[in-house]
């Protein structure tokens, strides 16, 4: 189970339980921090010793000098020991309750580094040069700026924590009797102290989330930089830095996909705590059947009566109160808990206590009034609703365009004009104007086509694959072996409503021909899945988890695309899906031949070819998340589209099926014995075929006898390459 989200709602509630998830985000950064000074202290004796070892090998041989040497041996290979097991001890601890394949990757690189350091022991020959800069350097400043500014940011959360409840006990505390200019301008002050508390709280949150992410591309590429610099300057250890190479693709890769998800995630969590900060209160949950927060209740003892800080979490259905003894300025540790149920809730004049927004409640199993002071009049009014008290409720006042649509670069990624799919959507959604919408004709762009379709889609009021089958979604696409995901989807298609379910196999089935001209539009089948995934499998909440599980949106729709003939076509096998996703099944591709796809190849880096500086700039755009693309009016999502008008549109196969438009002719064949340069990374599954990385040159390139696959040579050895992989040079 790995470190829970932390939400930023939950800033505002500030509860226990809030506190004990921001806790262990704290602890897993003091683990690292703890982890990453031992692992520079065992890195520098390991270069010491390296030195050592050096200079030794190069001076002049004899008696003294050989048990020195001995000397200097054991301690190198001390060294590379303690640092070995340093890093097979660290576990990484990733946000979210699955990881995927390059997370999984990532965190068992320190067990494989680990592995590689045991095996160059026996390997000692060469020292290593400019380790400092390539591994203590960015580990310390890691630890200093990241690591340093999350216990800046604690220590600015703790002060404002300590100042905001010291303000706001000492204002709960003025008299109601003063004058009503005196405590309007109290309660402002304390607005406003509070606002920069939330303010603080967030960023804070911000931060470590943050650090975080951050922590699994930042902190393993130093160690894998020392390593490439190991195989470097290791004559003996050759070998072994080529079996480790495959290692180290995949390694890199992952690296490479995580820092790309970290930036379009931080953008979009970025985005979220602005949105926050601006509307704090459009963002407050409110639950139809739970009230919790803070309240002070009146403790009366001996002759004394005192007020004491609660959490209180109120359910409605049992009406029952649960009182949690909570101080945030200690730390959050629970001392005590209490709990009665509610018989009723009244609220409590001003002029028969000097405190203000209190209520009273009484138990059904305890004698006696409690009185309790809210937080503010608003606050007040939201516990007494909820509790059914006497306050009242309140209600918060194409000729040539055809020949060439299907190839065009970017499709469904560049947008069009808002104003254009604007008016294409109001004639297409309305009945009296939708007949006579004619989208092969020259006024609508393809672009704008495009846009149109994923508007209406976004814009229906639930996602075409439902609210209430989201989740199950995306938990088959955690699942770890690639066919008990598809067969975990196929089931859950299957209990989609029968119109949903035609919707999409209609939209699965175009996306599917958009992603065979791939090498033409450049809409590969996990580029199409970055776009739709957001769009039909939305959440219904936006929160910082739901932004985390995107990844897993994106390959439910890439399993669609790839596998839409089987999944629509075929009912789900009698037992299939869950309880049988865990089977070991093959992950080898069957028998028949077919182009390679995206999910075959799962360690794709989405290389995209130069474009003009235009292209460029609308690619960047619209790359990473595509449900910002327009600024679109509201629609009538209820009304009829005709799909029928839209299906008809022509295809580049010539049919009438889909949303695909004509493409641009192309050669029959390819050039026999060319040379091609790979425009991905690609990992062998097979000994027939060969493994590279992106940029790399191929000689002697001509088509092979599978289809979708060609023939080339590489280093020497010749094997199979996935045609939509390379370009010709």
């Amino acid at each position: 189970m790995g470190l829970p989200a932390l939400e930023f709602s939950d800033c505002y509630l500030d509860s226990p339980q809030f506190r004990e998830r921001l806790k262990s985000h704290e602890l897993e950064l003091e683990k690292t921090n703890k982890f990453i000074k031992e692992l520079i202290k065992d890195g520098k004796a390991l270069i010491q010793a390296l030195k050592n070892f050096a200079i030794e090998i190069d001076s002049t041989p004899c008696l003294n000098s050989m048990i020195y040497r001995n000397d200097i041996i054991t301690n190198l290979s001390s060294a590379k020991r303690k640092f070995a097991e340093s890093l097979n001890e660290f576990k990484f601890q990733c946000i979210g309750d699955a990881e995927t394949d390059d997370e999984i990757c990532i965190a068992k690189s320190l067990q494989e580094f680990a592995g590689v350091l045991q095996n160059l022991e026996d390997e000692r020959t060469r020292m290593i040069e400019n380790a400092n800069d390539v591994l203590i350097l960015p580990l310390e400043r890691f630890r200093k700026e990241q690591i340093g500014a999350a216990k800046e940011a604690k220590k600015k959360y703790d002060k404002e924590t300590e100042k905001y409840c010291t303000v706001l006990e000492k204002h709960l505390s003025l008299s109601a009797k003063k004058k009503e200019a005196q405590l309007h301008e109290a309660d402002n002050q304390v607005d406003i102290v509070r606002q920069h508390f939330y303010e603080v709280s967030l960023e804070y949150v911000f931060k470590v989330q943050e650090v975080q992410e951050r922590k699994m591309f930042e902190f393993v590429e130093p160690l894998l930089a020392f390593l490439q610099g190991l195989f470097t300057y290791y004559h003996h250890g050759y070998e072994l830095a080529k079996d480790f190479n495959h290692f180290k693709t995949d390694l890199t890769i992952s690296i490479q996909n995580t820092r790309n998800r970290f930036e379009s995630t931080r953008s979009e969590v970025e985005c979220l705590m602005k949105k926050m900060k601006e509307n704090p209160h459009e963002h407050k949950s409110i639950s139809p059947h739970t009230m919790e927060g803070y309240l002070f209740v009146q403790e009366k003892r001996s002759f004394v009566s005192t007020w004491v800080k609660y959490y209180c979490i109120y359910h409605r259905e049992p009406k029952r109160m649960t009182l949690l003894l909570f101080d945030q300025k200690s730390g959050g540790k629970n001392v005590d808990e209490d709990s009665f149920t509610l018989k009723s809730c009244t609220r409590r004049k001003t002029d028969s206590i000097e405190k203000r927004f209190c209520f009273d409640v009484e138990a059904v199993d305890r004698p006696g009034v409690i009185t309790m002071q809210a937080l503010s009049e608003e606050d007040r009014r939201l516990w007494m609703e909820a509790m059914d008290g006497r306050e009242p409720v309140y209600t918060l006042n194409r000729d040539s365009q055809n020949e060439a649509s299907i190839d065009e670069q970017g499709l469904y990624r560049i947008v069009g004009v808002s104003s254009r799919v604007q008016k294409l959507l109001s004639l297409a959604m309305d009945p009296k104007t939708c007949a006579d919408v004619e989208l092969d004709s020259t006024e609508w762009e393809i672009k704008t086509i495009t846009s149109a379709i994923k508007h209406y889609l976004r814009m229906l009021p639930a996602p075409l694959m439902t609210y209430q089958y989201q989740r199950s979604f995306i938990k088959a696409a955690k699942l770890d072996n690639p066919e008990a995901r598809v067969a975990e989807i196929h089931s859950i298609v299957h209990r989609l409503p029968e119109k949903n379910r035609q919707m999409l196999e209609l939209l699965m089935k175009h996306l599917a021909k958009v992603a065979s001209h791939h090498q033409q539009n450049l809409m590969t089948v996990a580029n199409l899945g970055v776009v739709f995934g957001p769009t039909l499998l939305r959440p219904q909440e936006e929160t910082v988890a739901a932004i985390m599980d995107i990844k897993f949106q994106n390959i439910v729709i890439e399993i669609l695309i790839e596998n839409h003939e089987r999944i629509f076509k075929d009912m789900p096998v009698s037992g299939g899906g869950q309880g049988n996703s865990q089977l070991n099944l093959p992950r080898r591709r069957s028998a028949d031949s077919k182009a390679p796809s995206c999910s075959e190849r799962p360690l794709t880096l989405f290389h995209t070819p130069t474009f003009s500086e235009k292209d460029k700039a609308v690619e960047k755009r619209n790359s990473v998340v595509v449900n910002s693309s327009a600024d679109l009016p509201s629609v009538n999502c209820n009304s009829t589209v005709s799909w029928t008008r839209i299906n008809s549109l022509p295809t580049a196969d010539g049919d009438q099926d889909g949303l695909q438009l004509p493409k641009q002719s192309r050669p029959n064949s390819l050039p026999p014995l060319r040379k091609a340069r790979a425009l991905y990374a690609c990992k062998a599954e097979h000994d027939s075929e060969l493994s590279f990385i992106a940029g790399t040159i191929f000689e002697n390139v001509h088509p092979s006898r599978e289809p979708g696959w060609l023939e080339g040579t590489l280093d020497g050895k010749t094997g199979l390459i996935p045609e939509n992989y390379v370009e010709f040079v």
